[in-house]
Formats: structure tokens, sequence, C-alpha cells
């Protein structure tokens, strides 16, 4: 399994901090590998966080770049995949039941070197880089570097075919759990995004085996904040196979922060069902994820479907010690995609639950324009309420699930698909006499418990609300054939103007269904 590139992994190259400063020895008597490491230093969580609470107090300096760095600039991404990690090399290879582990290179994108350790019985090793590490070219860039190091690391699959979690490049990281496809990321934290965004990374990194998978401590830094960060990783199997990660953080800030993301979801989205007639492409849809879902402290369920907006849109949801929120690829069916390369059918979603005590703040969606599949161009993160200042400190804990589906929603139907069309009848009369010019009908599709045995005359009915324009033909039908019921109404009037939109289905009062909320754009 590859690791792919993304506009993030760019952008991060310009503000890496250095890993230079770390000095070893070789000492090669150690049941992780063949290689040298460095000699044994005292380790534990808070030990990492009194470092990150000591550099936050001195100015920050940004890494200095590579004197012969030009060599991997120019590295293509073909040149930069001849560097094959040999699986000789791997670390906790001859452990039994231990979690192998293989690095990658620096690169292009990843020029910047990361310091990577293993960790046991509270002793620390840092691992020294050898260009043995890695089967390449005689005549390979990495050859030529006076200094070099490596980027990141990636947690096998059994039998080393493939991996199932990846740390490269700024604080990103994935997992290609249960289907063995990445798609989505996360990040370690985002600040500004949207704006002239400051991208912090892991120059760090602790590994230390914890007997069902990893725990992978890490030390962020950038201009504005550094962090200590634990990571107990594992893989599920089962109803809800997948992997995933306690996180704990504790971030000092050495500058205020308009904008802060607590545990970011990075995805892709460029067009789906709901983007009307626009087809860039061949395929039905092109996206790794097709959704932001919430479930807030009070309990209610949303679900926000993603859009490629004209500009770059923020949308807030304010809550209370949230339950729970994440990017979703909903959409599972190969037939809407058709791609057989990249099967965007089987792309993980990413749920995150909170630990109690969150208190006030927002989950924030961040959508950035796309023009193609190559840019992840939807975040989504937590901001606290409380205003980020210098020398606040922050402690966040949560669990990341990588999965097929979010948690389950009990008898709340969920939204499987929204679609955007020509207001009026359509499709009733060919010469369009019953369409209203301007107008947009949507049509949202739900399936669930809720929905078993109700008709269409039994007083179920779509409740929807417009902070702009006129809203008409509303109905509420049991869809031909399926297990599905669509809402289904109009929008009009909006002069030019964007407008927020809110239904759901009910019956007597009673909410049958999840929240439905969309922005319409002129």
């Amino acid at each position: 399994m590859t690791f792919p590139l993304n506009r993030r992994d760019v952008l991060a190259g310009a503000i890496a901090a250095s890993a230079a400063s770390w000095t070893s020895s070789a000492i090669a008597d150690s049941s992780v590998g063949p290689f040298a490491l460095g000699p044994a230093e005292p380790f534990s969580f808070d030990m990492l966080k009194e470092r990150a609470k000591a550099l936050s107090t001195k100015q920050y300096v940004p890494p200095l770049q590579p004197s012969d760095s030009d060599h991997l600039r120019g590295m293509t991404f073909d040149t930069f995949a001849q560097a094959v990690f040999k699986p000789e090399m791997e670390l906790w290879r001859d452990v039994p039941g231990a979690q192998k582990v293989r690095l990658f290179p620096q690169g292009r994108y990843y020029a910047e070197p990361v310091a990577i350790s293993v960790l046991e019985n509270g002793q620390s090793r840092l691992i020294e880089y050898s260009p043995d590490f890695f089967k390449m070219p005689d005549n390979h860039p990495l050859r030529k570097l006076k200094t070099a190091g490596f980027a990141g690391f990636r947690l096998m699959s059994r039998g080393g075919v493939s991996d199932w979690l990846a740390y490269l490049g700024a604080s990103y990281f994935r997992a290609s759990d249960p289907n063995d496809q990445y798609g989505a990321s996360a990040r370690g934290l985002a600040i500004n995004t949207g704006r002239p965004e400051e991208f912090p990374r892991f120059t760090a990194f602790w590994l230390e085996q914890n007997g069902s998978g990893l725990t992978i401590y890490a030390l962020l830094e950038s201009q504005s904040v550094t962090g200590a960060y634990r990571m107990d990783s594992r893989r599920v199997q089962g109803g809800q196979a997948g992997a995933v990660q306690d996180v704990e953080c504790e971030l000092y800030f050495r500058a205020p922060v308009d904008l802060l993301g607590i545990a970011p979801l990075t995805g892709m989205f460029w067009y789906g069902e709901n983007s009307g007639h626009f087809r860039g492409d061949w395929r039905p849809e092109v996206h790794d994820c097709d959704g932001l879902q919430l479930w807030t402290g009070r309990g209610e369920r949303i679900w926000r479907p993603l859009v490629n907006p004209p500009r770059i849109v923020t949308n807030s949801f304010s809550d209370e010690n949230p339950k729970g929120f994440g990017l979703i690829q909903r959409d599972r069916d190969f037939e809407n995609y058709q791609d057989d390369s990249l099967f965007y059918d089987r792309r993980p979603s990413i749920w995150v639950e909170p630990a109690p005590g969150w208190g006030k703040g927002a989950v924030n969606l961040v959508q950035l324009p796309s023009q193609n599949e190559t840019e992840d161009n939807m975040v989504a993160f937590w901001t606290p309420e409380k205003p980020v200042v210098a020398g606040s400190v922050i402690n966040a804990r949560y669990r990341m699930y990588w999965g097929v589906e979010a948690p389950p929603a009990g008898d709340v139907a969920r939204v499987v698909a929204t679609r955007v069309g020509l207001g009026g009848l359509g499709g009733r009369d060919l010469d369009l006499r019953h369409t209203k010019p301007g107008a947009r009908k949507f049509m949202i599709d739900l399936e669930g418990k809720a929905l078993e045995d109700l008709t269409r005359f039994d007083g179920t009915r779509t409740a929807v609300t417009t902070s702009r324009g006129t809203i008409s033909g509303v109905e509420a039908f049991p869809v031909v054939g399926t297990n599905r019921w669509r809402m289904m109404f109009d929008l009009s009037d909006l002069d030019g103007q964007p407008a927020d939109l809110r239904a759901y289905l009910e019956k007597n009062n009673t909410q049958l269904s999840e929240t439905w909320i969309y922005e319409v754009f002129p």
C-alpha cells in the first residue's frame, strides 16, 4: 500500500522543524532489529510534556534547510518510490506477536527528517539512519545527501504485504482499515485553516509495543505551539472492524491563535450525486468522504452533505460536550464511482469520540474549492470557545475510529443520498412547463428502523426551514421498490444570495431521522 501525497503535505514542508539536534552513538545489541541505535535515555509521557512546555517558552527557530536538499526537492514521485524499505530491516521483525514497523525515506515533499526512537521499559533509543535501510539505485538522490534521515513510518499488516497506519508529512497520519484502502486523513493539530494557514509538524516520534498494537508518542512544533502526543493504536476485528486510536495531547501556546482545530480531519470531495449536472470526469462521483456527521451534546444527530464550494466556506456548529463528529464515506456502492483503481467505495470513514469535559465550542467545517481529486479540500475539527492566547495550555483526549461506518444511530433514520436539480415537477412534462426558473429541487433519501411500517398517509411529513428564499412543493413518501423514504421540496427566490437549509422527517411532532443541514450557493 502506498501513501498518497496531497496539497497539505506540500505546504507543510515550508514550516518543517529540524530533528538535527539529536545526537547518538551506535549500539546494535537490541531485539528491535539489525541496525544501530543510540544510547538508552529515560523517557515518559510526563517527560515529553515537560519538554514541550520548555520549548514553548523559547522563541521558535525555523528549521535550517539542508544545504544539499536540491537532490530531494527535484525528486519525482517515481524516483521517491525507487527507495524501497528492506523487509529484513523491519522494526521488531523477529519478535513474535509484535507490531512490525517500516520507515519512510526523505523525499520531495519530506525534505526535513524526523527523529524516530524505539521505547522499551522506559528507555528510548534513537534509530540511526543508514542507506542500508533501503534498496535503491546507485544514482538515487538519497545517496547524494551528506546527511539524511527518515520522513515517517508505517505499521504493517501481518505478512508485510500492506500497511494499516502511516505517519508521513507535517502532522498527518492515515489508516487504511478495514478495506486496505487509504482515504481521508487526520492531523495532530490545525491552525487557521482556510486562512494563511500554519502547519504544525511532528518533529520526533517514540514507538512502543503495547501488546495489541503500537503506542506512538510525538513532539509537535510550529511558530505558535508546541505539543506532546500519545496515541495508542490498535486494530479491531468483527462487526465494527477498523483501526482505533486513543489520543491524548497537551498543547502549549507561544502565540495567540485565531482558529484552533483540535482532532482535525481532512478529506477530498470533488463532486457527488448532490453536484447536479456537474461532470468533470467520466466517473459518476469522486470523493473519499461525502458528509460531516455530528452527534451533539444534546443528543441530536446531524448530517451535513459535503459540497465543492465556489469559494472558501467555513460553517460552525456550536455545541457543548459533543458526543462525536466525523468525516464519513456513507456511499459504499461501487456502481456510484466506477473506479476500479482508486476504489472510492472502500475509503474509510473517520469518527472522533471526545472524552467527557470538552465543554463549550464548535465543530468547524472548512470547505475549499477544488478543480481535481488530488487536493484534500474538506477539513473538520473542534474549536474550544475560550480564546487561545500566548501561554494558554490545552489538554485534550479523544478516541478515533477508522472504519466503514460511524457508531450506530439507533432507531433514527440516516440520510443516504442528497440530490439537487431543477425546481418544479420536472420529468413529468418534457416541455418543462412545470419547472420554476431559478428554483432548485431537493430529494433527500433516508433509511432506518424508524421508517418501518410507515405509510404515505399516516401523517409522516418533511419538516424544512430555510434562512432565505421560499420553500414549496414539500412532500415525504416511500420510494417504490426500496426500503427508503424520500423528503422532497423546492427552494426559490434566493436573489443571488446563499441560504442555509434544515430538514428532517417527523410524525406527530416526533423526529424520525437525522437533521439534514445544507448550504445552497447562488
